[in-house]
């Protein structure tokens, strides 16, 4: 049988997709993030290139993030559940919190250049917008939810971590083996 069959029951940790791309997504948020908030401080040439290498690193995250869902969802790779009540019901809504303001975030970052009728530049190539003229009005508003959208996944991407180190060294769970990678796994 295929490693890509759904399984009929939840494993008792993420398989190594899983965890590659739950950590390449949380190490692309960090750097897109410090690169949206760091930019400014740089003069023209290396701003440009933060700016460039920030569309470009939000390309990839966009394809990682949807190669996530798709594998997490539509194949079905799922683990037991180890918490109940008020914690399962929190831990879920954070997840799925998460994964719909990656999406609106990734959705802003390719209209954001679009509404200055600049193409998004994606490692040099041109990806110019299918839509038409926007007004100034329309970009400084994409332009704004795009930066408070990246700081409400920061911070809360900040509690989720917090949440699962609290697991490891207070509850002393296994919830943050999960997903590392076996040979990690002391529990």
């Amino acid at each position: 049988m295929s490693e890509l069959a759904i399984s009929a029951a939840p494993a008792n940790r993420y398989d190594p997709v899983s965890i590659l791309l739950h950590w390449l997504v949380a190490l692309l948020v960090v750097v897109q993030f410090a690169l949206g908030e760091l930019w400014d401080f740089f003069p023209r040439p290396v701003h440009h290139l933060m700016v460039v290498t920030h569309m470009s690193f939000g390309v990839i995250l966009t394809a990682v993030l949807l190669c996530r869902l798709v594998w997490r969802f539509v194949l079905g790779h799922e683990v037991e559940d180890f918490t109940s009540g008020l914690i399962r019901v929190a831990s879920r809504s954070m997840h799925y919190l998460l994964y719909a303001l990656l999406i609106i975030q990734a959705v802003l970052g390719f209209l954001w250049p679009w509404t200055e009728s600049h193409a998004l530049n994606f490692f040099g190539l041109a990806i110019p917008s299918p839509f038409g003229a926007f007004s100034k009005a329309t970009n400084d508003t994409v332009s704004e939810l795009h930066d408070i959208n990246a700081w409400v996944i920061i911070v809360l991407a900040g509690g989720h971590a917090a949440a699962a180190l609290a697991h490891h060294f207070i509850l002393r769970d296994r919830i943050l083996s999960l997903m590392l990678p076996a040979r990690w796994d002391r529990g």
